[in-house]
């Protein structure tokens, strides 16, 4: 999860193309002008790398070439191109025709859309005290370059009159559609409304923008600022040798020579709280972990997420809606709060049941090692494993010699794309790149013609934000004859110089998930650059990529990838049949974790216009209490404070949709297995009907000619362990 739209423009020239499904000085390893090296003079059209589109195979950004002064005179002179562009499309004294207004539209912003892919990228993957600074001046500017385009009465009268007449045309279905989204983008950013509603709109579009990229620039810093300096080594038992190098190098680079540093990742949940003995510091690291944002100080977000969620709620009542969620949902397959809220409700009080179950399970164990206490949410993964192994004689550290970062990659990843699709791939090494982590493949389709770039950016950095996302630098498009270029962005720890990148078996879900995001973008097969790859319901886009994570326990990827690193040796049939029987294991906690943070999600965002919360702890424990998910064992998966999908990026009323595309998934998983499992023949009927097809089709439409019926639950229910009865 999922660099997604920024500042809440509406049309996908303008913006980075969405990011997927989740942060201040340069660190040492970036040079101060990052992602270029060398000091540059001032840009003029000649130098600045963004004036003339790439050369690089592809378009591919000529990273090497880029520098931080470039980025804020490519995109002063994009927003004046463009304005200038629409401002011809508006005035133009021909009968508005398609090709006159809307294609016109969808060719405009070329210089804007190259600026805004690196640097919306890249603040996210590799940002700077420059780039941040440039992204709060920035942010206002934006949103008020997205209202003079959206609110301007002359475009707008003009694309009505085209969209009136769309169906007596001779126009083929995608730019129909095409037709149609551009009327409803208009009058949802505010095209209908009188002059002094859009003067109010503006301000606000402004402010909101301000305030997304400020929450995130104060969840990035506190997420360095508290990391948690330890100052014994016997501390840290439990973790590896390899971890415990790395912390005490991590401490070091801090200036701390002699003491070891445990850096957090932006979910609630920490790695090492799985593996720590130390019942005491797995607390501390927790505490610390909830505290973020919270505590006052310079990074305090409570004072952002009140602003933000009550100018979300009086820009959604000023465009005629009850609450920022109804207007988010509207535009997506759900549609109504109320079926979102049913959705959530009805998966509460199952997962809740279950976790107790878990807890009880967990308690018995801390009781027969006479612990004498209480699990709580700082013991939940240390005891999880516990559990595993007693159940299972299982635990999770013994895949890790197993799943090394390449061989997942290449022989997991790779292999499993090209069963599917025939994809083929190549490393290439003599292409720029923004960091010496990021990796670049070749992709070419069954045939051996190149299909796209795939660039990989495995580690975590301090410049860096938390989770996983894919994102485009550039979406295809048969009208710009674009070709995709894409990226997978993870957090995989660094290991030492010299040691190999073992992952955990979550990480590992990860780089399949993100993959599969990377796939819905290679396969865009659209005309418009609107409807390209990912530009699908945010409710839908988590769908092709939870798909893809099947295929990593499937026998014959699994096998292929999952090899000791040392010896080669295939995974031992008893520990791969461990691994499959517990796919169920601590899904009542998964589940909890993640509906209390889609709840909180939900709730922050259907508040009125005229609702003013102002304790933000209190308001949270109100939430969960009335939903039922006040489980204190298992918190949110994020808090709000620290919730930067839905108070900085593009899942604001949308956490909810990871579980409503997992309805479609678990159904899309039966149907493959019902029907021969990793075969071209599906992988191709997959891509198809789903990958291929972007916006340019109705989402549920594309699923159900795909599936040939409407999605069911049970697969879900069942996939979760949702179907025992609750405990009494």
């Amino acid at each position: 999860m999922s660099r997604t739209i920024l500042f809440a423009l509406a049309l996908a020239v303008l913006t980075t193309p969405p990011a997927f499904s989740a942060e201040t000085a340069a660190p040492a390893n970036s040079a101060p002008n990052s992602p270029g090296t060398a000091t540059r003079t001032a840009p003029t059209v000649k130098t600045n790398p963004f004036f003339a589109p790439s050369t690089l195979p592809f378009g591919l950004p000529p990273f090497d070439l880029i520098g931080n002064d470039d980025y804020g005179p490519a995109y002063q002179e994009g927003m004046r191109i463009r304005l200038q562009e629409m401002q011809a499309i508006g005035d133009n004294p021909a009968a508005p025709s398609f090709q006159n207004t809307v294609e016109a539209m969808e060719r405009s912003g070329r210089l804007l859309a190259r600026v805004s892919s690196v640097f919306g990228n890249l603040t996210g993957a590799n940002t700077n005290p420059a780039m941040e600074a440039l992204d709060l001046l920035l942010a206002p500017q934006l949103a008020a370059h997205s209202d003079a385009v959206m609110l301007d009465a002359n475009l707008f009268q003009r694309v009505q009159s085209v969209y009136d007449r769309r169906n007596d045309s001779a126009l083929d279905a995608e730019s129909v559609r095409l037709v149609e989204r551009y009327r409803t983008d208009f009058v949802r950013a505010g095209a209908t409304l009188s002059d002094g509603d859009k003067a109010k709109l503006k301000i606000m579009n402004a402010e909101i923008a301000s305030l997304s990229a400020t929450f995130s620039q104060n969840v990035l810093k506190e997420i360095n600022a508290s990391a948690v300096v330890v100052d014994n080594r016997a501390e840290l038992d439990g973790l590896s040798p390899a971890e415990i190098t790395a912390a005490s190098d991590a401490a070091t680079a801090r200036g701390l020579p002699g003491k070891f540093v445990i850096a957090l990742i932006n979910t609630t949940d920490q790695p090492p709280e799985a593996v720590l003995t130390n019942r005491a510091l797995r607390q501390r690291l927790h505490d610390v972990s909830v505290a973020r944002g919270i505590h006052g100080g310079a990074f305090d977000n409570r004072g952002v997420i009140q602003k933000l969620v009550t100018l979300r709620a009086q820009r959604a009542a000023l465009l005629g809606y009850p609450s920022h969620a109804a207007y988010m949902l509207e535009d997506q397959t759900a549609r109504t709060t109320d079926v979102v809220n049913k959705l959530l409700a009805d998966l509460a009080e199952p997962a809740v049941a279950n976790a107790r179950r878990e807890a009880a399970a967990m308690q018995a164990v801390v009781d027969a090692e006479k612990g004498g206490f209480t699990v709580a949410a700082h013991d939940w993964a240390y005891y999880t494993e516990k559990v595993r192994k007693q159940r299972y004689d299982f635990d999770g550290g013994q895949l890790k010699p197993y799943l090394e970062f390449d061989s997942v990659l290449k022989n997991g990843v790779f292999f499993a794309a090209g069963k599917l699709y025939g994809l083929q791939f190549t490393e290439r090494r003599d292409l720029p790149v923004y960091h010496p982590d990021v990796r670049v493949f070749d992709v070419s389709d069954a045939d051996g013609k190149p299909l796209a770039l795939f660039l990989l950016d495995p580690y975590a950095r301090s410049n860096k934000r938390g989770g996983a996302w894919m994102n485009a630098y550039v979406s295809q498009s048969t009208l710009l004859d674009n070709r995709p270029v894409v990226a997978n962005h993870l957090n995989i720890p660094k290991p030492v110089a010299g040691a190999p990148t073992l992952l955990s078996f979550d990480e590992v879900t990860t780089m399949f998930h993100e993959f599969g995001h990377a796939l819905h973008g290679m396969f865009s097969n659209v005309t418009y650059p609107r409807f390209s790859g990912t530009n699908v319901p945010r409710d839908f886009v988590e769908y092709p990529s939870q798909v893809n994570e099947m295929w990593l326990v499937w026998p014959e990827v699994l096998s292929n990838y999952a090899r000791h690193h040392q010896t080669g040796a295939p995974m031992p049939q008893a520990l791969l049949d461990k691994v499959l029987a517990t796919r169920t294991f601590n899904q009542g906690f998964a589940t909890t974790h993640y509906l209390a943070a889609a709840v909180l999600d939900q709730r922050w965002h259907q508040i009125g216009a005229n609702s003013v919360q102002a304790d933000v702890a209190g308001f949270e424990a109100k939430v969960l209490k009335e939903a039922g998910l006040d489980f204190a064992p298992v918190p949110p998966r994020y808090r709000s404070a620290y919730f930067s999908h839905v108070f900085s990026s593009g899942y604001s009323a949308g956490y909810y949709s990871y579980i409503w595309s997992e309805v479609l998934d678990a159904d899309t998983v039966e149907w493959f297995k019902k029907n021969g499992g990793l075969s071209r023949k599906n992988g191709d009927w997959f891509r198809q009907e789903v990958l291929s097809r972007g916006g340019s089709v109705d989402a549920i439409g594309a699923f159900t000619r795909f599936r040939g019926q409407a999605p069911e639950i049970a697969p879900l229910l069942a996939r979760r362990g949702l179907t025992a009865p609750a405990a009494k």
